[in-house]
């Protein structure tokens, strides 16, 4: 039951984060920000923005019961909500109309880790809807050792989908050259039908807590 239970939360934590973060979909954006720096200051930036974003949703699993008990939100609100969110994002990306992640340089600026790279690039509302979703998900398992083993395995799925993201940012200058433009759109409008279903599934499972509360 717990090895389920754990390999559950794991690998459905990888794909949704993965997914929603899209990690393929930053390399215009920070190949932008990044293109008059050095290899330093480029890695430097990479490996800031992720741990930015580590933290940002640790503190969104964290604390996100916290946030509804004060707001009075219920589980199945918030996740019909984030599922809302989350594909219309994925529609956003299926039907894109420009370069995904392109976006104007800043002037003046020398430091683009938190902003706009970790947030709202990649913990931006989707993701930290998807993360507040798991941990209402983790919040009604009954037995403190199914939520220790949850939470283990989420925390071990933010970290890979980090990993996973820095290590795209880190070859972004070569990965942008050899997928170009057209790669980065197939990669994009993929990931986006896998929100679109992401989404769906969170609209179900919203529905489902309602009827079942009712």
């Amino acid at each position: 039951m717990l090895e389920t239970l754990s390999l559950k939360f794991l690998f459905g934590g990888l794909l949704s984060l993965i997914t929603i973060t899209n990690p393929l979909s930053k390399i215009p954006l920070f190949v932008t920000l990044t293109q008059e720096m050095n290899d330093r200051g480029r890695a430097n930036q990479a490996r800031r923005a992720c741990v930015y974003a580590a933290a940002i949703m640790v503190v969104s699993l964290l604390a996100g019961n916290l946030i509804m008990a004060a707001f009075g939100i219920s589980y199945g609100a918030l996740r019909i909500a984030g599922g809302f969110v989350v594909a219309v994002l994925g529609y956003r990306m299926l039907f894109l109309t420009q370069d995904p992640g392109m976006a104007p340089r800043p002037a003046g600026r020398e430091d683009y880790a938190f902003f706009p790279l970790a947030m709202p690039g990649i913990s931006g509302p989707g993701t930290i809807a998807v993360v507040i979703g798991i941990s209402t998900e983790i919040a009604e398992l009954s037995g403190w050792q199914a939520k220790t083993m949850a939470f283990g395995m989420t925390f071990v799925a933010i970290a890979g989908t980090c990993l996973a993201m820095w290590l795209v940012l880190h070859s972004s200058a070569l990965i942008s050259q050899r997928l170009g433009r057209s790669g980065r759109e197939v990669a994009t409008r993929l990931m986006g039908f896998l929100l679109i279903c992401v989404g769906v599934q969170f609209v179900g499972s919203g529905i489902r807590t309602f009827m079942a509360g009712s």
